[in-house]
């Protein structure tokens, strides 16, 4: 069997997810804190990459043992004590907040029905340093009917497309096709969320689409420009790439209930 974990992090400290030989990441941390509470040396598996300093309020990773197939019977901390054992010996940044016993064919990003991602904009005119590399700020505003022209766009990115577009270069994906279930904005407060649902997502999509968006409202990306950058992959007709700190895996997705267990 293996372990899955439900956590949260704070990303500002880190490279993002995935091990760097010289940068500090989410996953060595855990692999750090999985051997010191479990006496081996373990593989975390995340269900994610996400970038440098990109958040997450739920992400699920898998443990195993390095050297063996899966835990065995004999493993003697319940799942509903995991999350207390395994705190003990993370950075304040990141937390266990959940956790259960899985089968070994269970892969926490393949096994994946959907994700959502939001993205934290404040629009204040001045900078809020309570929320510094935890929002992004965009002082001034979107202007009138900003909020109005962003979700005419967004509405846009909604269902099955080639989102090539919207993919940083550097990427080796090849299959760019992806269905997005829902993607809306809303303003929370002093905030405006951007909320988006898919089956998957390319490396940077959702900071294209946030960039977009919000270059849509300042009159500079077009309807017509965005519906043709998803015909055609032109990433040029798009806006620019908004800055990871307002991004956050949000929710995970797998077609049935999870029964996380946390005492």
């Amino acid at each position: 069997m293996k372990i899955l974990l439900r956590i949260r992090f704070c990303g500002t400290a880190y490279a993002g997810f995935q091990f760097q030989p010289n940068a500090v990441t989410v996953q060595q941390r855990l692999n750090e804190a999985c051997e010191a509470a479990f006496g081996e040396p373990c593989n975390v598996t995340g269900c994610s990459r996400t970038d440098s300093g990109v958040h997450a309020n739920e992400f699920v990773c898998a443990v195993t043992p390095k050297d063996r197939v899966g835990f065995d019977e004999n493993f003697s901390v319940p799942a509903s004590r995991i999350h207390r054992v395994l705190n003990k010996y993370l950075p304040d940044d990141i937390t266990v907040y959940g956790a259960l016993f899985a089968e070994d064919g269970f892969h926490p990003r393949y096994s994946v029905d959907c994700k959502e991602y939001i993205y934290r904009i404040y629009d204040g005119l001045c900078p809020d340093p309570f929320r510094t590399k935890l929002v992004y700020h965009c002082p001034g505003g979107v202007g009138t009917g900003g909020i109005h022209k962003m979700n005419e766009c967004a509405a846009i990115f909604e269902g099955t497309h080639d989102f090539r577009a919207f993919m940083a270069s550097g990427s080796d994906i090849t299959d760019t096709v992806r269905t997005v279930k829902y993607a809306e904005n809303e303003r929370i407060g002093d905030e405006i969320v951007f909320r988006v649902c898919a089956d998957g997502f390319l490396y940077n999509m959702v900071r294209i689409m946030v960039g977009t968006l919000l270059d849509a409202a300042a009159r500079k990306v077009t309807v017509d420009g965005i519906k043709e950058a998803l015909r055609s992959g032109d990433r040029h007709l798009l806006g620019r790439t908004a800055p990871a700190c307002g991004l956050y895996l949000n929710r995970v997705d797998y077609g049935a209930e999870m029964n996380w267990a946390a005492d």
